[in-house]
């Protein structure tokens, strides 16, 4: 393993303005910082522990963001992109394709540092080659910038050199463990996530953010004999898995809590993973903690409650993803929301978790207890959605049984599938309203046990009756009401993460290579630009010398960029054009 800082080259390209940005002693990164960060910086994936993507940064307006312009653009080396930069002090960091680690001057893309691990040829065999590494986020904490390898290792790396400083082995890449999630510093322990195919690479782990030693792990299966084992019915321990293989979780310092997301039981279907449909229950909790929010103590890993959103999934629907946690006035409409909880007072003022699945619908949970609130079908209620009920005394959910595979050779087709996925959504404070963009897209499947799945057939499809014009869409939900808007829509189809403004500005890109600029008020397109190659989840804007900009960065990623396109075929984007894009305002004269 190698690190290297340029150094004549730097000299000339990067070093004199890094000066001037950074400045001359590098500020560590405190947890006060992580907890209220500075609006000109983005210390992580979404911005803030809370996981609203929000970017109090105004000097871009619906009324000016017609002169944006290019500030500049970096390209960036081939290999699957699906991660978000960070930005600390005018330094941006990248996860650059092929899993290193880039270090750019923030205003004009000059190469700072860059990281290099020297990977093992074996990983090919199990999990792919660096080139396939689908790691999402960085983290910075004191001077430390923190990645999940795909070797398996987190790596803590010297923020101002690219030196390492250490480095921890938590999985083994031989048993298909993949760092394909990201991480978060909380309480000064490294929280990371993962995909896994066992038992024993389904955990949640925190490392000590200075040493690198393990400080607990948190299973995301409940073994036999444990609280929720029962749940699995005869499935030996080692055999029950369920990932958390997407974007990190969230984190409430004055809590001391963690809210994490955890994707569906694999094998996918209930025939191959318990020998019948009814091998499980059909009302939660069934495989637990599969399609759940945990919310976990972050001294100690232990659980303090959970929420299942799914039951015995048989779809591979993935309730995963960010927890989005909003201080909001509580009072659901009736018109708006499916399911609302009877003992809830209206109109009192909650912490809520808000969650939205790969499988459509929205959840808000309390933050302090996970009491069920409210939850509707998103972004509309269909015959064949995944959810036939949720008793709203409990919030318990039940599956739609109707749908589930009896026998081989059984079809079905559910709602909905891969709508949104490790693109991030995105909360205004000043609207009150979370902003979603998805794919109108179904899943249509046919049961095989032979099969490793469970599946002979697996596609997402368009929403049988869909105007193919609008399979695009973005949804403004009012976290009050759960009233659900669609404000824009179109025929290509999109990963790109949202990012709202204080300016009122909604920023998003797609894959057919446009990045769009809205009111976020309305949705309204107030300037677009095409880029070089579809947008990837990224979108992020900071400040320097108080000038803001916005980032976004191009490329592919893999199932997420496969089956939107297989489903909209009429657009054929180039591929492989992995590149960071820049934009701001014009500088004053």
């Amino acid at each position: 393993m190698k690190s290297k800082l340029l150094g004549l080259a730097a000299i000339l390209l990067g070093a004199t303005s890094i000066g001037a940005v950074q400045g001359a002693e590098f500020r560590p990164v405190t947890d006060a910082m992580l907890s209220k960060p500075d609006k000109a910086d983005w210390l992580m994936l979404n911005r803030t522990y809370d996981e609203q993507r929000f970017s109090p940064l105004d000097q871009i307006t619906p009324t000016n963001v017609g002169q944006m312009q290019l500030a500049f653009v970096r390209g960036l080396p081939p290999g699957t992109n699906e991660s978000t930069p960070i930005v600390y002090d005018g330094i941006m960091y990248v996860i650059a394709p092929g899993a290193s680690i880039q270090a750019i001057d923030a205003t004009n893309g000059d190469l700072v540092w860059e990281y290099f691990r020297n990977y093992p040829k074996e990983m090919a065999d199990t999990i792919g080659g660096p080139l396939l590494s689908r790691s999402k986020s960085l983290a910075i904490y004191q001077d430390m910038i923190y990645f999940t390898a795909p070797d398996g290792f987190v790596v803590a790396i010297d923020a101002k050199t690219g030196k390492l400083r250490w480095e921890t082995k938590v999985q083994d890449f031989r048993d298909k463990t993949q760092h394909t999630g990201g991480l978060i510093v909380a309480d000064g322990k490294v929280i990371s996530n993962r995909t896994c195919e066992a038992r024993v690479g389904c955990f949640i782990s925190a490392l000590d953010a200075l040493t690198g030693k393990e400080a607990w792990k948190f299973y995301n299966t409940a073994g036999e004999g444990e609280p929720g084992g029962d749940t699995w019915g005869d499935v030996p321990t080692e055999k029950r898995a369920a990932s958390s293989w997407g974007l990190p979780g969230s984190y409430d310092p004055a809590r001391k809590a963690l809210y994490w997301a955890i994707a569906n039981p694999k094998p996918y279907t209930r025939l191959k993973r318990h020998g019948s449909a009814a091998g499980v229950s059909d009302k939660a909790p069934a495989d637990l903690y599969s399609n759940s929010t945990v919310s976990l103590d972050v001294e100690t890993g232990k659980l303090k409650w959970y929420y299942q959103h799914l039951p015995g999934d048989d779809w591979d629907t993935d309730h995963v993803h960010e927890r989005t946690l909003v201080r909001t006035r509580i009072a659901p409409d009736p018109k708006f929301v499916k399911w609302i909880n009877p003992k809830i007072k209206a109109g009192e003022e909650r912490d809520a978790v808000i969650a939205v699945s790969e499988g459509g619908g929205i959840w808000a949970l309390d933050q302090t207890s996970g009491e069920f609130l409210w939850a509707t079908p998103w972004p509309l209620d269909v015959p064949n959605f995944q959810i036939s009920k949720i008793d709203v005394e409990t919030g318990r959910t039940y599956i739609n049984y109707d749908a589930v595979f009896k026998k081989d050779g059984d079809k079905t087709l559910t709602c909905f599938f891969n709508i949104r996925s490790y693109w991030s959504t995105a909360y205004s404070p000043v609207t009150n309203s979370l902003y979603i963009p998805y794919n109108d897209a179904c899943m249509e499947g046919t049961a095989l046990t032979e099969n490793a799945i469970g599946f002979s057939k697996r596609n997402g499809v368009m929403r049988p009756g869909i105007d193919p014009n609008t399979f695009l869409g973005i949804s403004k939900v009012d976290l009050s009401t759960g009233e659900i808007k669609r404000i824009y829509s179109q025929a290509a189809p999109g990963n790109g993460s949202a990012l709202v403004t204080g300016g009122g500005v909604l920023f998003w890109g797609d894959m057919n290579r446009r990045f769009h600029a809205l009111d976020a008020n309305d949705g309204k397109v107030l300037w677009e630009v095409p880029l070089g190659g579809m947008i990837e989840t990224s979108t992020i804007s900071y400040a320097v010398g108080g000038r803001q900009y916005v980032a976004v960065m191009t490329g592919d990623g893999q199932s997420g960029s496969g089956g939107p396109l297989g489903m909209a075929k009429t657009f054929k984007p180039p591929r492989g054009q992995n590149a960071i894009y820049v934009f701001a305002l014009p500088q004053a004269k």
